[in-house]
């Protein structure tokens, strides 16, 4: 994500640049000047979001801490960042892997299926994780935050997913209900990037935005042979 929004910010800076010659210095929002014509765009970038207070970083966000705190990379996002949203070389690609599978926890008592009725609801959920006053709380809901699965993938024909990710429509069905591949949905929920490196794919489980429970209720939406993903 914040990727993302350093090749925006970087873009917009080098527009504005061009309008305005780029030949003074900027004064940034901590009081002192900075010349922004030795900057490469990535840390002019950096410095419009973290320094020159156009962003209000200091609002509170849904799992507690400040905004601030979403947009500093960790390990795993700077080494994705480094390829610039281009192809992944092999290095990184075994660095981000790594690091991905030293995260997964898996749960006591080993991998299980929950309830897809639950799961059903927490897929087809975007709910939470706000960011300003008007944050939302987790504790009126009944399943607490969803896991926003629908905005990406197609899962079942009873509703319209999103069409970024891979169709999940009869996923049971077609890959049946091993332990291999119900250990392999589990650690692809949990971070995907532990098959797929600088994947778009949220981290569910390694981010907190699910817990290990409510993944074996979206895990029961997929396999469960009585779930619509299925029918």
């Amino acid at each position: 994500m914040l990727n993302n929004i350093l090749k925006k910010a970087a873009l917009a800076a080098t527009c504005v640049g061009l309008l305005v010659g780029f030949n003074t210095a900027y004064a940034g929002g901590h009081g002192g000047k900075v010349d922004i014509t030795k900057m490469t765009p990535e840390q002019l970038a950096e410095h419009l979001i973290f320094n020159s207070g156009g962003f209000k970083l200091e609002q509170k966000v849904q799992e507690g801490g400040v905004s601030r705190q979403r947009l500093e990379q960790d390990d795993l996002q700077k080494a994705c960042s480094v390829t610039g949203g281009g192809a992944v070389d092999a290095n990184t690609s075994v660095k981000v892997m790594n690091m991905a599978r030293n995260d997964i926890k898996y749960p006591k008592g080993g991998i299980k299926l929950g309830d897809w009725k639950i799961g059903r609801e927490l897929a087809w959920s975007g709910y939470g994780y706000r960011v300003g006053h008007r944050t939302d709380n987790h504790s009126t809901t009944k399943y607490g935050p969803g896991g926003n699965c629908y905005n990406c993938h197609q899962m079942a024909t009873d509703r319209t997913g999103g069409n970024i990710g891979p169709v999940l429509t009869n996923y049971g069905k077609l890959r049946g209900s091993s332990d291999a591949i119900l250990k392999y949905t589990y650690e692809v929920i949990y971070n995907p990037h532990a098959y797929f490196p600088c994947t778009n794919m949220p981290r569910i489980g390694a981010q907190n935005v699910l817990t290990e429970e409510q993944i074996s209720h979206v895990m029961a939406y997929l396999f469960d042979p009585e779930s619509p993903v299925n029918k």
